[in-house]
Protein backbone atom coordinates (compact mmCIF):
# COMPACT_ATOMS: atom_id res chain seq x y z
CA UNK A 1 0.00 0.00 0.00
CA UNK A 2 1.20 3.47 -0.87
CA UNK A 3 1.93 5.82 1.99
CA UNK A 4 -0.70 8.20 3.30
CA UNK A 5 -0.18 11.88 2.59
CA UNK A 6 -1.81 14.76 4.48
CA UNK A 7 -2.25 18.17 2.89
CA UNK A 8 -4.12 21.32 3.91
CA UNK A 9 -5.81 23.50 1.30
CA UNK A 10 -7.51 26.86 0.93
CA UNK A 11 -9.47 27.88 -2.16
CA UNK A 12 -10.01 31.55 -3.07
CA UNK A 13 -12.57 33.09 -5.42
CA UNK A 14 -16.33 32.66 -5.61
CA UNK A 15 -16.49 29.50 -3.52
CA UNK A 16 -19.22 30.25 -0.98
CA UNK A 17 -22.93 30.04 -1.77
CA UNK A 18 -22.20 27.97 -4.89
CA UNK A 19 -22.27 24.46 -3.32
CA UNK A 20 -18.47 24.29 -3.36
CA UNK A 21 -18.27 22.34 -0.10
CA UNK A 22 -20.92 19.87 -1.27
CA UNK A 23 -19.05 19.21 -4.51
CA UNK A 24 -15.70 19.04 -2.68
CA UNK A 25 -17.19 16.42 -0.34
CA UNK A 26 -18.53 14.42 -3.30
CA UNK A 27 -15.24 14.57 -5.23
CA UNK A 28 -13.10 13.71 -2.19
CA UNK A 29 -15.37 10.77 -1.32
CA UNK A 30 -15.27 9.47 -4.90
CA UNK A 31 -11.46 9.59 -4.78
CA UNK A 32 -11.42 7.81 -1.41
CA UNK A 33 -9.92 10.75 0.46
CA UNK A 34 -10.49 11.48 4.14
CA UNK A 35 -10.52 14.86 5.88
CA UNK A 36 -12.85 17.86 5.93
CA UNK A 37 -13.66 21.23 4.39
CA UNK A 38 -15.38 24.36 5.72
CA UNK A 39 -16.22 27.95 4.84
CA UNK A 40 -14.06 30.66 6.41
CA UNK A 41 -15.05 34.16 7.49
CA UNK A 42 -12.68 35.44 4.78
CA UNK A 43 -14.91 33.99 2.05
CA UNK A 44 -12.66 31.05 1.24
CA UNK A 45 -13.05 27.30 1.65
CA UNK A 46 -10.32 25.50 3.55
CA UNK A 47 -9.73 21.98 4.71
CA UNK A 48 -7.49 18.98 5.12
CA UNK A 49 -7.26 15.92 2.91
CA UNK A 50 -5.55 12.59 3.52
CA UNK A 51 -4.94 9.86 0.98
CA UNK A 52 -2.44 8.34 -1.42
CA UNK A 53 -0.15 10.63 -3.43
CA UNK A 54 -2.23 9.90 -6.55
CA UNK A 55 -5.53 10.70 -4.78
CA UNK A 56 -4.07 13.96 -3.41
CA UNK A 57 -2.73 14.93 -6.86
CA UNK A 58 -6.15 14.39 -8.46
CA UNK A 59 -7.94 16.36 -5.73
CA UNK A 60 -5.44 19.25 -5.98
CA UNK A 61 -6.14 19.45 -9.71
CA UNK A 62 -9.91 19.41 -9.05
CA UNK A 63 -9.64 22.14 -6.38
CA UNK A 64 -7.53 24.35 -8.68
CA UNK A 65 -9.36 23.89 -11.98
CA UNK A 66 -12.85 22.37 -11.56
CA UNK A 67 -14.72 23.09 -8.34
CA UNK A 68 -18.50 23.30 -8.30
CA UNK A 69 -20.37 24.27 -11.50
CA UNK A 70 -21.12 27.84 -10.33
CA UNK A 71 -17.83 28.53 -8.55
CA UNK A 72 -15.07 30.76 -9.88
CA UNK A 73 -11.71 29.66 -8.53
CA UNK A 74 -9.07 32.38 -8.39
CA UNK A 75 -6.42 30.23 -6.76
CA UNK A 76 -5.92 27.23 -4.50
CA UNK A 77 -3.12 27.20 -1.94
CA UNK A 78 -1.73 23.96 -0.52
CA UNK A 79 0.44 23.24 2.49
CA UNK A 80 3.51 21.10 2.14
CA UNK A 81 2.48 17.46 1.86
CA UNK A 82 3.51 15.33 4.82
CA UNK A 83 3.52 11.59 5.30
CA UNK A 84 1.32 10.26 8.09
CA UNK A 85 1.39 6.74 9.51
CA UNK A 86 -2.39 6.40 9.69
CA UNK A 87 -5.56 8.28 8.83
CA UNK A 88 -6.74 10.97 11.25
CA UNK A 89 -10.31 10.90 9.90
CA UNK A 90 -12.76 8.08 9.15
CA UNK A 91 -14.22 9.82 6.06
CA UNK A 92 -14.42 13.21 4.33
CA UNK A 93 -16.88 15.62 5.92
CA UNK A 94 -18.18 19.17 5.67
CA UNK A 95 -17.77 21.26 8.80
CA UNK A 96 -20.42 23.91 9.51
Amino acid sequence: MAGIISCEFEVFGIVQGVFFRKHTHKQASQLGLRGWCMNTTAGTVKGIMEGSPDQIRKMKDWLQHVGSPMSKIDKAVFSEEKSVSDYSFSSFSVKH
